[in-house]
């Protein structure tokens, strides 16, 4: 099954207190392509240069910025490929930024 994994920080500013090297993925880019789970993921730009696109009565509405003015602000995203919830759960975990943001797990929609 696929899941996204939405990768946030708690502030604009990132992650206070967590060093570069704390931070770094790419061991965890290497380590989850090595095993075939991860797929693809990427790093997002900051929520202020999002562009939040509606369309009500026919008529487009663009706003700029998020959709949602959260605490919480994506940093960026993994599509992971796991046996189970359980496994994806522990993909995540793995994640440096789960030690100082949050690792959102969401399975994709199958019929």
């Amino acid at each position: 099954m696929k899941y996204l994994l939405l990768i946030c920080q708690e502030t604009a500013e990132g992650f206070p207190g967590a060093t570069p090297e704390e931070l770094d993925a790419e061991p965890w880019v290497e380590e989850m392509t090595r095993r075939g789970v991860r797929l693809d993921g990427n790093r997002t730009r900051s929520s202020e240069d999002a562009t939040t696109v509606r369309v009500r009565n026919g008529s487009r509405l663009v706003t700029d910025g998020p959709y949602a003015e959260t605490k919480e602000q994506m940093a960026g995203f993994d599509i992971i490929e796991c046996a189970d919830l359980d496994e994806a759960i522990a993909v995540a975990a793995e994640h440096p930024v789960a030690k100082f943001g949050m690792v959102e797990v969401r399975p994709f929609w199958t019929d």
